[in-house]
């Protein structure tokens, strides 16, 4: 026998022709890796693939046009390989999902949760981990998530940044917030993105607490309109024990890059798998009102965890409050400083005379509640340590159960009973997180023997422990924690200087409220710029509603306070817009009584809007100039519009076409007078009356910093 062997004649190409093959063998492989997955409407593709050397890559299409171009995904991690690249598909699956919920309460009665899905599972050879990428596209946007799933190889890690893209697709306009650890109670800049770093120290104005980070970094909720006309919104979903995310723009590509909130020692996530991130998302529309009314974010999250929630209510309230912000009166019952409340006997100290919670001040608030209608009061400044509260980083700074002798807690519950009217708890932090988290069973226990089933929490300053951040993972944690432990207690949270919502309150229906953005309040504090409704709708209240306030009649605040020379931007009739276009289940006429008085027919309006709807339409909306929405009243068949512009003034035009077929309605109409101005005459009003049917259009004045709001009652 003859033994064979088989030497392969060796061979070679020429250098061009090798690099040919591969490119082609490269780009074949990148095509088996590459996948596209549209919206249930087609409108939107989402693409995904792998580039060179395994890295993940995403790009979103609108009609056609690019809003995100492609851009890479990843993690950097601490002390570890990167999940950034070196990634093959191991799997990759779709599916189509479609259901209509209810909320508890919101904007409407049912909403549609409708998305195409695309889950890609990636391996890193190098490290044998893995990673999944799940992908969900609606009709109006995209959110998109890290999933980490249990592994011998990925058990514990720490990030060191999260590497996610937004690539867009020019030098967009930009509604925008300066990025910052600790506050997003900023005024918006609206400028073009190539403008941020310019614009950037001038935007960083004080605050009681902040730690901006980047020249050019920014805070979601980040409204855009590019230069075609597309309208963006980039913000996050389900936020839950990960680190807050913000955005660092590369202003010479227009890269937006996503940037964590780090703990106190620079990190900026600690994972234990199974884990997964908050959604990323993006909402996109020709449309400017398609941007207000998705309901994208809300569907990201997980259904409500409770299944008793008979206790959650909307709530309109009045309360001790503003008197306060605007220094007429004083949260502490002492001028005295340095306390101690453990050894501190408040019978035997001087008052101050000026302290706004006092019982007999507070049965004013209880009765004029019960005359016109209000679910509750709000009481700020009732409890014991207000006197050296802010800025001593103190630990033991309240126990949120010790009253001040001049504020009879059983009394005025008893009192409030009898007229029908809730009492709201304040529980002030002063940022003493692991203070308040000492405190929490018992402060709901006292809650819950003296009636009280709504709390408003605040953390104002920086949080103690020292090193902390108000975004970071552990105070996210904190947050949720609250919420979960005050279901425990029947209790609804009003959240304030806590992070910005991200839809949690499906998950958690008792979040009524937040505040996490500059509010009324800072109307006292040298004023918000006129457009600053016209944009908020746009960006903060796209994660969730704002406890923002409204309802200023004396916007003159040297008329009771001569000391304090800020007015407040907006005419009067604006201020009855608000209750429409900056939705909130819980709404405060913030104003004092005696103001209210003195405009009892403008009154009117507060009195009657609702706080829970059924329908919301958007009828105008153009971010930073006006926005005009109607929604109709739960369970009834009364209309409410609202209609908020800038500082320049304009004609409103509403087609009544969401009216029902057949039925004449009596409109009210509160509007602003010819010569209002929100600078030099804001409580020039007029109120008219017409009927109207389905049929009938109005053109309506807003006069500058003004708006309009109106009754629609069927007959």
């Amino acid at each position: 026998m003859h033994s064979h062997r088989f030497f392969p004649t060796r061979f070679s190409l020429p250098k061009s022709a090798c690099a040919v093959l591969l490119v082609g063998l490269s780009l074949l492989w990148q095509a088996a890796a590459a996948e596209d997955i549209k919206s249930p409407n087609g409108q939107l593709t989402l693409s995904f693939n792998l580039q060179g050397d395994g890295v993940p890559t995403y790009r979103l299409t609108y009609k056609g046009r690019d809003v995100i171009k492609t851009s890479k995904l990843g993690l950097d991690l601490k002390n570890a390989t990167a999940l950034t690249s070196g990634f093959a598909v191991a799997e990759s699956k779709q599916r189509s999902f479609d259901e209509t919920w209810t909320p508890v309460w919101g904007e409407v009665k049912t909403i549609r949760n409708h998305y195409n899905e695309l889950a890609v599972t990636l391996t890193q050879a190098s490290t044998a981990r893995s990673i999944r990428v799940r992908f969900r596209v609606f009709d109006d946007g995209l959110g998109f998530r890290y999933e980490f799933p249990r592994q011998p190889k990925l058990d514990y890690f720490t990030i060191k940044e999260e590497r996610t893209q937004f690539a867009l697709a020019g030098d967009h306009k930009a509604f925008w917030l300066p990025g910052d650890y600790d506050t997003q109670e900023y005024s918006t800049v609206t400028s073009k993105l190539s403008e941020v770093r310019g614009l950037m120290k001038s935007a960083v104005t004080g605050n009681a607490s902040q730690t901006p980070f980047s020249p050019t970094g920014l805070q979601t909720p980040l409204m855009l309109k590019s230069p075609s006309g597309l309208y963006i919104n980039i913000h996050e979903a389900a936020l839950i024990d990960y680190s807050c995310m913000h955005l660092d723009l590369d202003d010479k590509n227009f890269v937006l890059e996503s940037h964590l909130t780090p703990d106190a020692v620079g990190d900026k996530g600690l994972i234990q798998t199974p884990a997964q991130s908050p959604w990323r998302t993006v909402i996109v529309s020709d449309k400017a009102g398609d941007i207000l009314e998705s309901k994208l974010v809300l569907n990201l999250n997980e259904p409500t965890k409770f299944k008793d929630v008979s206790w959650i209510k909307p709530v309109k309230y009045v309360g001790v409050w503003w008197e306060m912000i605007t220094g007429k009166s004083t949260w502490s019952y002492t001028n005295q400083d340095n306390i101690k409340l453990d050894s501190i006997d408040y019978t035997k100290v001087k008052p101050n005379g000026t302290h706004g919670a006092n019982t007999a001040h507070v049965k004013e608030y209880i009765d004029f509640a019960a005359k016109h209608g209000f679910d509750a009061v709000l009481v700020e400044g009732w409890n014991t340590g207000w006197e050296d509260w802010f800025g001593k980083h103190k630990d033991y700074v309240f126990d949120f159960v010790t009253p001040y002798p001049d504020f009879d807690v059983a009394g005025l519950q008893q009192y409030a009973a009898s007229k029908g009217v809730k009492m709201i708890m304040h529980h002030e932090t002063s940022g003493s997180v692991r203070n308040y988290e000492r405190h929490l069973d018992a402060a709901f226990d006292f809650m819950n023997k003296y009636g009280y089933d709504a709390v408003k929490t605040g953390y104002v300053g920086d949080i103690v422990p020292l090193g902390h951040h108000h975004y970071d993972q552990w105070l996210i944690n904190h947050y949720n924690y609250v919420l979960e432990k005050a279901a425990e207690h029947k209790i609804m949270v009003n959240g304030h200087e806590a992070v910005r919502p991200t839809g949690l309150a499906r998950t958690y229906p008792n979040l009524i409220g937040n505040e996490a953005a500059r509010g009324t309040e800072y109307e006292s504090f040298g004023g918000n710029n006129a457009d600053h409704t016209t944009i908020l709708p746009f960006t903060r209240l796209i994660g969730g509603p704002m406890d923002y306030t409204p309802g200023i009649f004396q916007t003159r605040i040297s008329t009771f306070n001569p000391a304090n020379k800020s007015f407040v931007h907006s005419t009067l009739a604006r201020q009855l817009a608000l209750y429409v276009t900056m939705y909130s289940p819980l709404q405060m006429a913030a104003d004092m009584i005696e103001h209210y008085n003195e405009h009892l027919d403008a009154f009117q309006f507060i009195k009657d809007v609702a706080v829970d709807w059924d329908d919301s339409h958007v009828l105008e909306a153009e971010p930073g100039d006006y926005i005009t929405i109607a929604r109709k009243a739960k369970g009834k068949s009364s209309w409410f519009i609202g209609s908020t512009c800038d500082e320049n003034g304009r004609t409103s035009n509403v087609n009544f076409s969401f009216l029902e077929p057949g039925k004449k309605y009596t409109a009210t109409i509160y509007a602003d007078a010819k010569d209002a101005h929100y600078e030099n005459n804001p409580q020039a009003y007029a109120i008219r009356k017409m009927t109207v049917t389905r049929k009938s259009k109005l053109a309506q004045y807003c006069a500058p910093g003004g708006g309009y709001a109106i009754s629609v009652m069927p007959q």
